[in-house]
């Protein structure tokens, strides 16, 4: 059965030691896709290298909104150029980001507003950040038009009732880790109530580890935790999960194989 890890950071360092060994058991539990996701030029130059590297690897580039401070016009115009690429399938991770004071919040609100248009402009899905900002994100969202390209509400944290608003303006709603842990309400009730026709998984490796692995260094391995989260909390099989959001990824991000 194929599993599709819409999010991970195998560009990070906490994977220098074993990459291909957590590549391998990914591989091994089922992820036949991951996208690896670049927010600043280190981790962008990385994410490209995965991807060239890896046939079944693909890229996501953008600007984080907690660095939105540091992004110059330079940075923008390279994240254009490496949209043509075919190996990258996605703009971001963008958005805002109002637990750390980095960035000033009409700056991240800008570099937001400036990464949408481009998103636009070359035609690719957005992958958004959000941390205690969803009101003004989703605004944003709405006043950019970017239900024109659609996109990931990442990692989603917020209310059954604010994901079916999002999927209202073309953005699929992916669920990690957190929909495992036993105290996580909210994810569990958007995992509930959110079609599977509009639902994702991720890691967002090495974060948010699931349970059993919760605290711990997270992998995409187990993205396969979460599909099974997801149909036990919906009634359905496992496999049905797996398919359903394989597909929808694939859409989304328009791979054909």
């Amino acid at each position: 059965m194929m599993l599709f890890d819409t999010h991970v950071h195998l560009n990070a360092e906490q994977y220098d030691e074993d990459l291909e060994e957590v590549i391998e058991r990914a591989r091994e539990e089922g992820v036949h896709n991951m996208v690896v996701v670049g927010f600043d030029r280190p981790t962008i130059q990385r994410a490209m290298e995965l991807a060239e590297s890896y046939e079944f690897i693909y890229a996501c580039v953008g600007w984080h909104p907690v660095d939105a401070i540091d992004m110059t016009d330079e940075d923008l115009l390279w994240i254009e150029e490496l949209a043509a690429h075919p190996k990258v399938v996605a703009i971001g991770e963008m958005g805002l980001d109002y637990h750390w004071d980095k960035s000033p919040k009409d700056i991240q609100k800008e570099v937001f507003r400036k990464q949408i248009r481009l998103a636009k402009k070359v035609k690719l899905p957005i992958v958004i950040h959000n941390r205690e900002a969803t009101a003004d994100i989703v605004e944003i969202l709405k006043e950019e038009g970017a239900e024109e390209v659609g996109g990931i509400m990442h990692c989603f944290s917020g209310s059954p009732e604010v994901a079916k608003e999002c999927v209202k303006i073309n953005f699929y709603i992916s669920l990690g880790g957190p929909v495992t842990f036993k105290n996580a309400k909210k994810p569990k009730d958007v995992a509930a109530e959110i079609p599977l026709d509009k639902l994702l998984i991720e890691t967002d490796c090495p974060y948010l580890a699931p349970h059993p692995y919760r605290g711990k260094r997270n992998e995409p391995s187990y993205v396969k935790l979460v599909a099974e989260e997801i149909a036990a909390i919906k009634g359905v099989s496992f496999e049905e999960v797996a398919e359903a959001t394989t597909q929808n990824a694939k859409k989304l991000f328009a791979i054909n194989r």
